[in-house]
């Protein structure tokens, strides 16, 4: 059974913010922010909910797909900040769509969520359970933010991405998926953390939490900088599929100082690893689809090109997956 990407789309806030005009609610500069992270401009919402950017970014999946919402089995959406913890954003995603058909649930993997994402919902397909699924990756990340804490502030931006997974019996529709490796490293997850409401009953009572995003970026780099190459390289070797044979290194889009490591490590060339942080920012779990898309768009995805996706983030998490288009 083949299992195939058909279709992407992607959706982000009508607001986007500079560095000039980040610099003017927070102490840094638009060189400070470029020169650390490659990040020139991120989208943030005024308005625009997890469910209503996922919404979005599906409905332009599926029209390129040439799939109905009926036509759906399932739909996934992963996501570390969602408005809602009831109903799931998945959930709010079929009854937008019209997606009577779809079981819906969501998926909490934080930068690695598309990637975890896609597995599963491939795993379904694999399996021949489902034949069709929708897969979003979806943040507003800026509510989650401290906006006095330069450190995290700048880096983030909101936005969804999706794409319509298809099980295909034939055989002329290419390889599809080819190979999936994943991982988690809880024992590193202080790293990056954002915690919950504290926990308030008539039994029990904890001092207030910091509710925002608080990151050690020095440990987050030397993370991915070291292993995303290692994983890389791992589901190359898994596939047989040698790593000059691939078009684009397509990865999570979170600085690009990260990104030029790894190809170093990799000892590929920048070519081959496309960019769009220098206009969205950080979008968690929402940064693989949305690129993804922006290849597509562009024309720059050929029938018959291998790709390699990779994400890595909070938990630790992280993983990679080897496709032909």
């Amino acid at each position: 059974m083949i299992v195939r990407i058909t279709g992407t789309g992607s959706m982000l806030p009508a607001k986007q913010v500079t560095n000039l005009e980040i610099s003017q609610i927070v102490d840094t500069s638009d060189e400070w922010i470029r020169e650390r992270t490659g990040i020139g401009a991120r989208y943030l919402s005024t308005g625009e909910t997890v469910a209503s950017l996922a919404t979005g970014a599906c409905e332009k999946a599926l029209e390129m797909a040439g799939r109905t919402a009926e036509e759906v089995d399932l739909i996934l959406v992963a996501s570390c900040s969602s408005e809602m913890l009831l109903p799931c954003s998945a959930c709010q995603v079929q009854a937008n769509i019209g997606a009577r058909r779809a079981v819906a649930f969501d998926l909490n993997a934080a930068c690695s969520g598309f990637m975890f994402a896609l597995n599963t919902a491939y795993a379904y397909l694999q399996a021949g359970i489902y034949k069709t699924a929708l897969i979003a990756g979806s943040e507003v990340l800026s509510k989650i933010m401290d906006w006095e804490d330069r450190g995290t502030c700048v880096l983030f931006g909101d936005g969804a991405g999706a794409v319509v997974l298809e099980a295909d019996a034939s055989t002329n529709a290419g390889r599809g998926l080819i190979g999936f490796v994943q991982y988690s490293d809880g024992s590193k997850g202080e790293a990056l953390v954002c915690e919950s409401r504290a926990l308030h009953n008539p039994y029990y009572s904890e001092e207030s939490k910091n509710t925002y995003v608080q990151m050690d970026g020095r440990e987050i780099f030397k993370f991915a900088a070291r292993q995303v190459p290692v994983t890389i390289e791992e589901v190359l070797q898994k596939t047989a599929i040698p790593k000059e044979e691939i078009s684009y290194f397509v990865l999570h889009q979170a600085n690009a100082r990260i990104i030029e490591a790894i190809a170093k490590r990799l000892d590929m060339g920048l070519e081959k690893f496309p960019l769009n942080l220098d206009q969205v920012g950080n979008m968690s779990s929402a940064s693989l689809p949305v690129l993804l898309d922006k290849l597509q768009r562009e024309g720059r995805l050929d029938r018959g090109m291998k790709l390699v996706l990779s994400g890595f983030g909070a938990g630790l998490t992280y993983g990679a997956c080897v496709l032909e288009w």
